[in-house]
């Protein structure tokens, strides 16, 4: 599961998705998640059956935003809930028992009843502020920190990051993540395959092991 989420791509709503997300691919990204808040259901169907295609044919996993029923009929390898989704639970009821199910935290609490609840990482934020996101609240590093300690899954930093605040979160990053995730640092960019192979690149060496651990 961890070697997945170094560079967990979101998708975002705009225009011509499935090239920009391919572009992604190849430069690197580890996982795709689908995430479209604004389509109907139908139309969400569509595309994730068509991305799901797309994923396996570059062999990285693809989560479902939201919609426990998209990830079942789309073949999705995993799902990802928020807070106000539907709980892990109920969503464990229409994916089954073999689907990971990831859950976004924000506090000690969320990320603990995650666990307990049998969620698979964690995505944790908002690391920084965010369009993509505009009612997103930054936390501080301390409860990244504490989130840390108090649960064994992996995390996945989200909110705001891009080039510039990534440098900014280089030691949270190697303390307690085991990946970013990005919208617009990488599909909003003139190249999203240029974009995707700097963070790409910035992560693998964020990630690697200290020489001085065992």
């Amino acid at each position: 599961m961890r070697k997945h989420l170094g560079l967990y791509l979101v998708t975002d709503d705009q225009p011509h998705l499935l090239a920009r997300t391919e572009a992604a691919l190849k430069g690197g990204v580890t996982c795709v998640q689908l995430r479209l808040k604004k389509a109907d259901s139908g139309f969400f169907l569509h595309q994730a059956r068509k991305m799901a295609k797309l994923c396996r044919l570059y062999e990285v996993p693809f989560i479902i935003n939201d919609r426990a029923d998209i990830a079942h009929l789309s073949g999705a390898d995993m799902l990802h809930i928020g807070q106000s989704d539907l709980p892990l639970t109920e969503a464990r009821n229409i994916v089954g028992s073999d689907m990971p199910i990831g859950v976004s935290a924000a506090t000690v609490e969320e990320a603990q009843r995650a666990e307990e609840e049998g969620a698979a990482y964690l995505g944790v934020g908002s690391l920084f502020p965010t369009a993509t996101k505009a009612d997103a609240t930054p936390i501080p590093p301390e409860i990244v920190e504490n989130i840390r300690c108090s649960v064994s899954l992996p995390i996945v930093l989200i909110g705001g990051i891009n080039e510039t605040t990534l440098t900014e979160a280089e030691p949270l990053v190697r303390t307690s993540a085991d990946g970013i995730a990005v919208v617009s640092a990488i599909l909003s960019a003139s190249d999203p395959q240029l974009a995707a192979t700097a963070l790409r690149q910035r992560m693998d060496a964020l990630l690697q092991p200290s020489p001085h651990q065992p």
